[in-house]
């Protein structure tokens, strides 16, 4: 993968190298069969999974149209991602709810789904996300608030420590009016909340 700069500062022989020396320890041997190709399937596999690191965020949302005088809430809601969790390195997934306010400009409906996966697609914490999808509508659309909360089940919770199988973390992000007003907030909740089509 390659560094903040852009250039590689481990090669992918060097990553493969290392899963290797992961399924040594897991395996002791890890030369049977059905891991011969392992190390090779993971990276190119991991090169799917953290693809938002090569996402650049303003060229995304640089896409804009002329909002023609809309100053009500645009909001995309339900949007599934997937994550991987920092800490242990273990699947979290869930549902993300997007909204702003157009002064100007609006945004296509893809980019707002494509912002989730830019940021769901690296090394995470569900807190980190929540806020940088907030704070990337805030530069680069500089509406009148923006808003974002996320649900999700964690794979750190499921399948070790506390193993609870059914809890489901929520976090938010408010800016501009969405914080300064209360109002705002409820009628965004009001469209989260509505029946689905």
């Amino acid at each position: 993968m390659p560094g903040t700069d852009g250039e590689m500062v481990v090669t992918k022989s060097e990553a493969m190298n290392a899963v290797q020396k992961l399924l040594e320890y897991l395996e002791g041997d890890a030369t049977r069969e059905g891991l011969m190709k392992t190390p090779e399937r993971v990276i190119d596999s991991w090169e799917e999974i953290f693809s938002g690191y090569s996402v650049d965020i303003g060229e995304l949302l640089d896409s804009t149209f002329n909002g023609e005088g809309y100053d009500g809430i645009v909001l995309l809601r339900d949007i599934e991602f997937h994550s991987t969790c920092e800490h242990h390195l273990q699947p979290f997934s869930g549902r993300a709810h997007i909204a702003y306010i157009p002064v100007e400009r609006i945004v296509g409906i893809s980019k707002l789904a494509r912002l989730v996966d830019a940021h769901a697609h690296r090394l995470q914490n569900q807190e980190r996300i929540t806020k940088s999808i907030a704070d990337d509508l805030e530069q680069y659309l500089k509406p009148l608030g923006s808003a974002v909360i996320m649900e999700a089940s964690h794979g750190c919770m499921r399948c070790r420590g506390v193993r609870k199988q059914n809890a489901v973390m929520t976090t938010s992000a408010m800016n501009g009016v969405f914080f300064e007003r209360a109002e705002a907030r409820q009628e965004l909740m009001q469209l989260i909340q509505s029946r689905p089509l």
